[in-house]
């Protein structure tokens, strides 16, 4: 038996990246899955290839969340999984940070998980309950220099996960926070200017020697997103090659 069959999932951001990662994981798994994303091309391709929806889903907009849980509801007759994954990133020193770009970070990756799990309670509460993945970073639990917005916006997550996992737990509707560091993927690329993430000095600085790949975000998300999980909410998984384990002192 497949470990999510049954389960029906809607994950956000989920054209490319660890999104597309954790799509492909589930629809391994079992589940039925929406692919939902603003990048139209590359989520039709991704939801033909492995035979899910595709739905645009701008995160920020509640319309667009109120018309992407009704038609998963529609197709799938439930809905029980959510992996609120859709981010965006942006460098910028505290003193030059546009008012317009600390904004738009806060919309995407803020707004848009508090609209995520607002927009599931009712659905998951009436399938028995439920399991609500938010996409965290290490950046959600310590600072790093020249992210000032998307630091907030992951603290945040973590907070509001913690409220939600309270607030849901008697309608058996679990809620978690994970928590990356440094991944392959084209955000992070575009992000950092085009650098070869893989090869540059990031992943040397964290106790496996080595930045992470979305697939193995997708393997906690799968985790979180299954029964193996069943009594974990409320809690912070963290995946980052021991960066965390560390202090402002290593060398």
């Amino acid at each position: 038996m497949a470990r999510l069959d049954g389960k029906t999932a809607l994950i956000t951001g989920a054209a490319r990246g660890q999104g597309a990662a954790a799509a492909r994981r589930f629809v391994a798994e079992g589940a039925r899955v929406m692919i939902a994303d603003i990048a139209d091309e590359a989520g039709e391709a991704l939801a033909k290839e492995l035979g899910a929806l595709y739905q645009h889903l701008d995160v920020s907009d509640e319309g667009d969340w109120a018309a992407a849980v009704s038609r998963a509801v529609d197709e799938f007759g439930d809905l029980t999984v959510l992996v609120n994954n859709a981010g965006v990133l942006h460098f910028s020193e505290l003193g030059k940070t546009s008012l317009a770009d600390y904004e738009r970070v806060i919309k995407v990756n803020q707004i848009g998980t508090f609209l995520g799990m607002r927009s599931v309670v009712e659905p998951m509460e009436r399938a028995g309950g439920g399991s609500i993945v938010n996409v965290s970073s290490v950046e959600g639990l310590a600072a790093l220099p020249f992210v000032v917005a998307y630091t907030a916006s992951k603290f945040a997550i973590r907070g509001m996960t913690k409220v939600a996992a309270l607030e849901l737990g008697n309608r058996g509707i679990r809620v978690n926070s994970v928590h990356p560091g440094v991944i392959d993927t084209q955000m992070v690329r575009d992000a950092a200017g085009g650098v070869d993430i893989d090869s540059s000095w990031l992943g040397k600085k964290v106790a496996l020697g080595r930045v992470g790949r979305p697939e193995e975000m997708a393997n906690l998300a799968l985790f979180l997103a299954s029964d193996e999980s069943s009594y974990c909410t409320g809690a912070e998984f963290v995946a980052d090659g021991g960066a965390t384990a560390t202090h402002a002192l290593k060398v």
